[in-house]
């Protein structure tokens, strides 16, 4: 194809920087032949910057590869001898995720002081800005205009489609939603930043009055008069006297694809408008989907094909390949979820009983190591007959595999064989907790301090999953051996084999009844609904368990069943309720820490749901900012606990559980896999 010759002339403007006195600009209007400094990103052949490609868990930086004056001479824009220069820029951007309903995590455009800070930085909710031990820190000397996709409310954001204004950390000094508001009417009107739609965002800094304006229009809209934020910041001790410019985006647990189509800037006047016209196109968002009557017809017309032609030949060649997988069609929209076998194969050298972490009903887990991009894994084996439900408990693992929180152990994916699934997560180097309590020998023994910290964390954990993430997640198998420590000894509350979730305002709609003996709630053996308030009393029993070292339920010498919240409330009533703390507790501990943590452990173990705090109530008491309720004797007498216990109980109990080593009902196979496919 010819250029015009026009376009060939706007081709040569777009690529000039001028500068002017101390003022300092650039127009790109597309990026060929630009020389831009790229980290992950790339200039495709018609002049469009994709930062990122699509693959998963990946950052992409570009910015103008030499660092810009900020620091004003005093006299030349009246701000005042050192302080920041004001600038401006504007920028068109589009971001394509795989679903047109449904994103990764969004891009920024940033001014930075370190090269080295951006190189470090990582990908997925950090937008390859920052990594996770940057909190605030002033050091950073970074400045971002974010436009976040993603929900995560680590960072205190407001929703998955906002914009915010960021200084040296990722949690917004303001924010507001994706939007503009229209000059006719003065109404504001919503944009969707993940709608594969170009759209125009203009960024200025006043120097002088020491306020950012943010402005956001879709492509050809004129730019609004009233800007989407506007919001007082002083970047004086921000910026320093050359700083870096350019556009960081990253992708998580879903394929996202974020382009850059023009940009300009200046220094202490406004940035040079962009020429709409000589633009380069977006691609096309993702290949279109087959239509039904290929959906129904071709794989009829290929199974018959494959049935004539010889389908004795492909069963007796597919039952030999060592790296077989069961895939169908509907396992195509979790894509960016799925693991070869190969490469797991690989990962854990063959399965190797030297990689072997733990054994159990439950199946087996091995250590790995990927050898893309190099990090260390867990991966569980365990065995699937059963093809009702599938579907749904894949759809959930790929749901969960979207959870981000420093206190659970991520989920990275599936993989699927004849008979067999492996489920994938991150690897924690120091196992589960129960070790610590119950094979002290071997792994060492937590203080109180330590104990204390991984009750919190777990409780933090839990709170993420009941209110704070974009859906419900209700654990079901909360306890000690599902509880992991990472290298800093931090609890991570991991295998999400039997967690449900469903939408904030809606009820479960679970009627199967999974879990541990000793963790189920009592209301569970009537109504078989899960709820929040049955993950509480796990973690009231979990609580239990911690502080006094000792299982839910123990057989005595005499071969009697003893129930760890009975005896602790018998101890209470006599007033010898530190005798309970686990005697193996180096260094001692404070009589009122263990105090508290106990009497919240009898209050989330109430029989009664509504008489169980929820998990934010259980941090508010945990750190002080809430005072617990005196537990009367009156409050002690857990008529219904006990009857939790009885016959009647235990009969309703025994066709869902298997008591096992104190009753470990987390069977993928068998009992919880049917509780996984029951909703």
């Amino acid at each position: 194809m010819l250029l015009h010759p026009h376009h060939l002339v706007t081709l040569h403007l777009l690529l000039v920087a001028a500068a002017s006195g101390d003022g300092v600009q650039f127009t790109y209007n597309g990026f060929a032949g630009v020389n831009l400094t790229l980290d992950g990103a790339l200039v495709m052949p018609n002049g469009l910057l994709m930062l990122t490609n699509g693959t998963i868990q990946t950052k992409g930086q570009a910015f103008h590869p030499s660092p810009l004056p900020f620091r004003g001479d005093g006299e030349a824009n009246g701000t005042g001898a050192g302080a920041a220069r004001s600038f401006s820029t504007t920028f068109v951007f589009a971001i394509f995720g795989q679903y047109a309903d449904l994103s990764s995590h969004g891009m920024a455009f940033f001014v930075s002081a370190s090269r080295e800070l951006l190189s470090t930085a990582m990908p997925g909710q950090f937008l390859g800005l920052l990594n996770d031990t940057d909190g605030g820190n002033r050091s950073d000397h970074i400045f971002a205009v974010e436009l976040d996709t993603l929900f995560n409310a680590e960072f205190r954001d407001i929703n998955s489609n906002h914009v915010g204004v960021d200084v040296d950390s990722l949690v917004s000094l303001r924010s507001a939603d994706a939007g503009y508001y229209d000059d006719g009417t003065g109404m504001f009107r919503n944009l969707s930043l993940i709608s594969r739609k170009a759209m125009q965002v203009w960024v200025d800094y006043d120097g002088g009055a020491t306020e950012v304006a943010v402005t956001v229009a879709p492509l050809g809209v004129a730019r609004p008069k009233r800007p989407l934020l506007k919001t007082t910041v002083d970047l004086s001790g921000v910026v320093q006297s050359t700083m870096l410019v350019g556009f960081s985006s990253a992708t998580g647990v879903l394929a996202t694809r974020h382009f850059v189509l023009g940009w300009s800037f200046a220094l202490d006047v406004p940035a040079p408008a962009l020429d709409i016209s000589a633009l380069p196109a977006l691609p096309r968002a993702w290949p279109k989907p087959r239509s039904r009557v290929l959906v129904i017809v071709l794989p009829i017309a290929l199974a018959a094909l494959v049935l004539v032609l010889g389908i004795g030949v492909y069963i007796f060649v597919r039952r030999r390949l060592k790296f077989s997988e069961l895939r169908e069609d509907w396992e195509d929209a979790f894509a960016p979820h799925r693991f070869s076998y190969k490469e797991l194969y690989h990962a854990t050298k063959g399965f190797s009983d030297k990689n072997l972490l733990g054994a159990g009903g439950f199946g087996s887990v091995y250590r790995g190591k990927l050898r893309k991009p190099g990090m260390e894994v867990a991966v569980k084996r365990v065995s699937h007959e059963s093809r009702q439900g599938m579907k749904e408990f894949v759809a959930e693992v790929a749901s969960i595999g979207r959870l981000r929180h420093r206190n659970l152990v991520p989920l990275l994916g599936y993989c699927r064989r004849k008979g067999e699934l492996l489920l994938v997560y991150d690897y924690m180097p120091n196992g589960s907790l129960d070790k610590y309590l119950y094979d002290g020998s071997s792994t060492g023994t937590l203080d109180w301090p330590q104990r204390f910290h991984i009750i919190r964390g777990v409780a933090s954990g839990l709170l993420y999953l009941h209110e704070d993430w974009e859906q419900v997640v209700i654990h079901r198998d909360v306890k000690a051996s599902n509880i992991l420590l990472d290298g800093e000894m931090n609890g991570r509350l991991g295998d999400f084999g039997l967690a449900r979730l469903y939408d904030h305002g809606t009820d479960a709609h679970t009627t199967h009844v999974v879990g541990t003996m000793g963790y189920l709630a009592p209301e569970l053996g009537h109504t078989g609904k899960a709820t929040p308030s049955t993950d509480v009393f796990a973690f009231g029993a979990f609580l239990l368990e911690i502080t006094c070292g000792r299982r839910p339920i123990e057989q005595n010498e005499h071969d009697n069943r003893i129930v760890l919240v009975d005896w602790v409330i018998e101890q209470w009533r006599k007033g010898l309720i530190i005798g309970v703390v686990d005697t193996r507790i180096p260094s001692g501990f404070s009589q009122d820490m263990v105090s508290l943590v106990l009497k919240l452990a009898l209050l989330c173990s109430h029989p009664l749901p509504n008489g169980r705090p929820t998990m934010r109530q259980v941090m508010q008491y945990l750190d002080g900012d809430m005072v617990l309720p005196d537990l009367s004797s009156a409050y002690l007498s857990f008529t219904m606990l006990e009857r939790m216990y009885d016959g009647d109980f235990n009969q309703k109990m025994l066709p869902y559980a298997s008591s096992t080593s104190m009753g470990a009902v987390s069977d993928i196979c068998g009992g919880r896999w049917q509780c996984s496919c029951g909703k």
